[in-house]
């Protein structure tokens, strides 16, 4: 049997595994790709032929938990995804979960239809085959950023939306606010609609769905304030329309009572997204950062 070349080992052609137990990247490497060297699994992470739940790494002690996925090799079909507004934190053959960034449109519109999440996973998806396509399951306002979820097919689309109050299991959000809510820890619960102008507001029983918020204070200075919001019900611009209610609208949202813009944004991002999938029946869970910009303001 001739050496191995070591120098320039051959990746296995897109090869992917579920994590089982938690344990660290090399070892799990060694593991399920048992035919091949130590120092050819090295080669793989440092030619960024290892992805983990669809993100290239080169980390050997990048940490695994049970249900990552794991891909070794690189085709056009396994490409890994990359954009300066969109982050893509998870993806199956039903699902895709991503990070949007503030000032890209969830959906096209009659001004825009292609600088927007929907646009450009639909292209990265039809990249891999022709015959894909992505599915719309709830939006994010273009200023907010944070988790939103698509479905691959219209089966999944359907599961979901006709289930959403059930499985959908938690949503939060955080803001910074115009000084600081009393009590520091509530709910607001009304009733809004859409007005001819697109502008939601609180209106009455007849006229309006019912939408509850619940919030509370991380951190508060004289100016503004760090909220936690987690919604019991998804209305249009449920949190904008809420924090305008109680007399602490969002910053860098005039549109709902804002007289302050200090991040030049508005400042709202969806951190946190559980939800029973669809099709396993598994409990997804996935949490972002709270944006940087929104702590400098109580340091």
């Amino acid at each position: 049997m001739k050496p191995q070349n070591t120098s320039r080992a051959k990746a296995p052609r897109c090869r992917s595994f579920e994590v089982q137990d938690e344990n660290t990247l090399m070892p799990f490497l060694l593991q399920v790709l048992h035919d091949q060297s130590r120092t050819a699994v090295k080669s793989f992470l440092a030619h960024k032929l290892v992805q983990v739940n669809n993100r290239v790494t080169t980390q050997f002690d990048t940490p695994l938990k049970p249900g990552d996925t794991v891909t070794v090799g690189m085709n056009k079909s396994a490409a890994p995804f990359h954009h300066p507004m969109l982050n893509l934190l998870y993806e199956d053959e039903h699902l895709l979960v991503v990070e949007k960034a503030s000032g890209l449109l969830s959906m096209g519109t009659e001004r825009d239809k292609t600088k927007t999440a929907y646009y450009i996973l639909n292209n990265y998806l039809r990249n891999k085959d022709p015959r894909n396509h992505i599915f719309i399951l709830h939006r994010l306002d273009r200023e907010t950023s944070g988790i939103m979820m698509f479905a691959k097919s219209k089966k999944v689309q359907e599961i979901l939306q006709k289930n959403w109050n059930d499985m959908i299991r938690k949503r939060k959000y955080v803001a910074v606010v115009e000084g600081c809510p009393q009590p520091e820890q509530g709910q607001v619960k009304s009733y809004i609609s859409e007005n001819k102008a697109l502008i939601v507001h609180a209106t009455s029983s007849q006229d309006g769905k019912l939408a509850i918020t619940n919030y509370t204070t991380l951190k508060s200075n004289r100016q503004f304030a760090l909220v936690e919001l987690e919604l019991e019900t998804g209305r249009k611009n449920q949190i904008r329309v809420h924090m305008q209610e109680i007399g602490h609208p969002v910053t860098g949202d005039p549109k709902y009572g804002a007289t302050k813009n200090p991040l030049h944004r508005l400042a709202l991002h969806a951190f946190k997204l559980n939800f029973t999938h669809p099709v396993t029946g598994k409990v997804m869970k996935f949490e972002t950062p709270v944006p940087t910009k929104f702590t400098t303001l109580f340091k």
